[in-house]
């Protein structure tokens, strides 16, 4: 009998016989699923890389855009093997997420947030633990006092903070220092803080200053390219780095949130509930006894959540808002703040409504930045959706930046207009389209507090201070290319202060 040569395998020849076969089966899982009905109209995939190269991963909202000027508002596409359906404009947007809320409701698992949430907490769980854990954390933070007169008090109170710390900058040659927009993270970071554990920190304090700075280091890791290919080809993550430094600097995240899970069951036994931490701490005191690691699973994804989501969201749109002050004329906010507060008192919530300029300024801000260009959805049953078909489990992706830019909905949607939210005798109006914080069932948690703050911190600010650019910059050279994180932050620069007392 003869036998045949024993060749080497040569590792190339079997990668891409590894690949060809991962899009054969791709290819048979979800034909099946085709015959059910019309997928929606898409670019035509190539073999392994799906739609990537039609695709720049530093602003994929851009290029779905350009994209949907071919194949409408309602289109597949492929990001690497992965198949998914995209909605643009204000009315495919809301037709999907509040027309069809529960069909929509669902997340599709993103393997980077699976690593790190593990199908839990707030943002990235489906079905009845996500339904349980967001009614509890609204619950929670109502009673903490969230969109109430309590925390707008505790607003005002941490700008003093902030209002001093400003004025520290005051150099001796002159009037003003240049410091770096990530200063205004510290304020908004506290009143989170305030929420989560029931108390302030110094600006210097070593808690404080660690968790800014992991805040700040995986937020720009989240939005890595490299990490994108993680999340596309998740079997290549042996080979890639950036999501294995995220796992590392979460889990330093947990250390510190532990520590104080452990304060809040002293709280507890003590009748005290003053924090988010504290409540879910009786929360979880109520249910049937686990082990304590059981226990520490269960409490940490939510409080991850609100910590990382909730402080870089607010914490980047007041960047912008300084940013964009100190190039774009600020006098007429500045001139009805002064005409309608006392110069001695700072302005309330409730001032909105007496000063429309100032407050159609901050909504067009949190506009023209869309901070958070798209946070993917997935279907919860089959679904049919404008005469297509969209089987269940399908990742579908409203595409936030597309509504906040619908030319349909703004007059000038690429220019930074106030006057978007101003009628023609100079009053408030609101826009359905302004869905920085989403819309439907996964509208964002925190919306009502982040609105707070974004009004009470800017209108401060800007009663209190004068923005520029440092000597020597034009205002016209500030940028405001967005810098690519996980949201769109602007680029790290130095603006100056003046204070106009």
């Amino acid at each position: 009998m003869g036998f045949l040569p024993s060749v080497p395998a040569d590792p190339i020849v079997i990668a891409l016989l590894g690949l060809l076969l991962s899009w054969a089966l791709f290819c048979l899982l979800t034909r099946s699923k085709e015959r059910a009905g019309k997928w929606p109209p898409g670019p035509a995939p190539l073999p392994f890389i799906g739609n990537l190269h039609l695709l720049d991963l530093r602003r994929q909202d851009k290029s779905l855009m350009k994209i949907s000027e071919k194949y409408g508002p309602v289109f597949t596409i492929h990001f690497g093997l992965q198949k998914m359906v995209v909605l643009t404009g204000y009315h495919a947007v809301k037709e999907a997420l509040v027309d069809s809320a529960e069909e929509f409701a669902d997340r599709p698992p993103i393997p980077i947030f699976q690593r790190i949430q593990e199908g839990q907490g707030i943002f990235f769980s489906s079905g009845n633990l996500w339904k349980t854990t967001r009614k509890f954390t609204m619950s929670s933070m109502h009673k903490l006092g969230m969109g109430k007169k309590l925390i707008a008090k505790k607003i005002l109170e941490e700008f003093s903070f902030l209002e001093e710390l400003i004025d520290s900058f005051k150099g001796e040659i002159f009037d003003c220092e240049p410091f770096k927009l990530k200063l205004f993270n510290m304020a908004p970071t506290n009143v989170i803080f305030f929420l989560l554990f029931g108390e302030r920190f110094d600006y210097q304090d070593p808690t404080f200053v660690t968790f800014i700075r992991l805040i700040d280091e995986v937020m720009v890791l989240l939005g890595s390219p490299f990490l994108h290919l993680f999340n596309f080809y998740p079997f290549l993550g042996w080979f890639l780095k950036p999501h294995k430094t995220v796992l590392v600097k979460i889990e330093e995240v947990r250390v510190i949130l532990r520590k104080y899970m452990v304060a809040s069951r002293q709280n507890i036994s003590r009748g005290y509930v003053t924090s988010y931490i504290d409540a879910l701490i009786q929360k979880q005191s109520e249910e049937p006894k686990e082990d304590t690691i059981s226990q520490m699973k269960t409490l940490l994804p939510p409080s991850l959540t609100l910590v990382m989501a909730g402080t870089e969201t607010t914490a980047t749109s007041l960047q912008w808002a300084i940013l964009l002050m100190a190039q774009i004329p600020r006098a007429k906010v500045q001139d009805e703040l002064d005409r309608v507060l006392e110069k001695s008192r700072l302005p309330e919530y409730e001032d909105q409504k007496a000063l429309p300029y100032t407050n159609a300024v901050v909504h067009e801000i949190q506009r023209f930045i869309a901070l958070l260009p798209h946070v993917p959805h997935s279907t919860s049953v089959d679904t049919h959706f404008r005469g297509y078909f969209i089987p269940k489990g399908t990742p579908v992706i409203p595409l936030l930046t597309s509504v906040l830019l619908d030319k349909t909905q703004w007059e000038t949607p690429n220019k930074f207009n106030p006057s978007h939210f101003l009628d023609a005798d100079g009053n408030f109006v609101k826009k359905a389209a302004f869905l920085p914080f989403s819309i439907g069932h996964r509208v964002c948690i925190g919306e009502n507090l982040a609105k707070m703050e974004m009004f009470l911190f800017f209108a401060s600010l800007l009663q209190r201070f004068t923005f520029h650019p440092p000597p020597g910059i034009q205002e016209a050279d500030l940028d405001i290319t967005p810098q690519l994180t996980f949201t769109m932050r602007p680029q790290p620069q130095a603006v100056c202060a003046v204070s106009r007392s």
